[in-house]
């Protein structure tokens, strides 16, 4: 959105890694000034590449330049929610192939995994299409999931089909209830809006208190984050841009788990 560059130097601190999206409606010029703007305030930045957003090889080879001209090290490769492609690639596959053959600088290349069937995409098309990008990829960040025994369900297919990057678990960071759930049903987490609305634990309660926040999510799957047979090597926040809120329940965290050590 307008303005987010500065909220980010604002509100979060430089060492935390920096996801920017990528809108189809705006376009992936947007997500490249963002980038722009936040490296030459020392952020270090992942930005989405959308397949469906890149013309051709000429277009990607341009995209690739000023990332590298940023000093960008990572970028997360998705297909895109554009209807009609704007030019030869349908899917992040294809994208990547393209830019290994283009010689990409990138040290780390992102691939999306879902819990949760693909709102577009086939489950056995998501599946076929994790074998095809592993080999050009070096760690996955799972789309929002709510429902903790769907995540942990997920983690083991994964292993179990042979793909061992690590998984960066993505969840949503502290959001008014309503605003997570409409936004869950929109991109299509179906099944975790329905787990959120109808569970009758804790995370219920925290729906009727008006206000989301990730905790309970992550203390339940406790057992899962620390089993290394899943390599699960970090988290993906989703800040639907609540930068101010989700940076304060990232240092109460911490706060908290280090006072526990001692």
């Amino acid at each position: 959105m307008d303005g987010i560059a500065d909220e980010v130097v604002a509100q979060v601190p430089t060492e935390i890694k920096i996801a920017i999206t990528s809108s189809p409606t705006r376009g992936i010029e947007a997500t490249l000034r963002v980038c722009e703007e936040l490296a030459r305030h020392g952020f270090r930045v992942a930005p989405h590449l959308a397949a469906r957003a890149v013309r051709d090889e000429k277009h990607l080879q341009d995209i690739l330049e000023r990332l590298d001209a940023m000093g960008v090290r990572d970028a997360f490769v998705i297909a895109g929610d554009l209807n009609v492609p704007a030019g030869k690639f349908g899917g992040a596959a294809e994208l990547l192939a393209a830019m290994a053959d283009l010689g990409h600088r990138l040290a780390e290349v992102g691939i999306s995994g879902y819990p949760e069937s693909h709102p577009f995409i086939s489950d056995e098309t998501t599946i076929q299409v994790m074998f095809d990008k592993e080999p050009f990829a070096t760690y996955i960040v799972s789309q929002m999931c709510l429902d903790p025994r769907v995540i942990a369900w997920w983690i083991g297919a994964v292993r179990a089909r042979g793909v061992r990057l690590p998984i960066h678990i993505g969840l949503p960071g502290p959001i008014a209830s309503r605003k997570l759930l409409r936004i869950a049903t929109r991109i299509g987490v179906g099944e975790s809006a329905r787990f959120a609305r109808g569970h009758g634990g804790l995370l219920t309660r925290l729906f009727l208190r008006g206000r989301y926040g990730p905790g309970s999510l992550i203390e339940r799957l406790a057992p899962d984050l620390a089993d290394p047979a899943n390599g699960v090597s970090g988290f993906h926040v989703y800040t639907f841009n609540e930068l101010g809120a989700t940076e304060h329940w990232r240092l109460e965290t911490l706060r908290r788990l280090e006072s526990s050590r001692r």
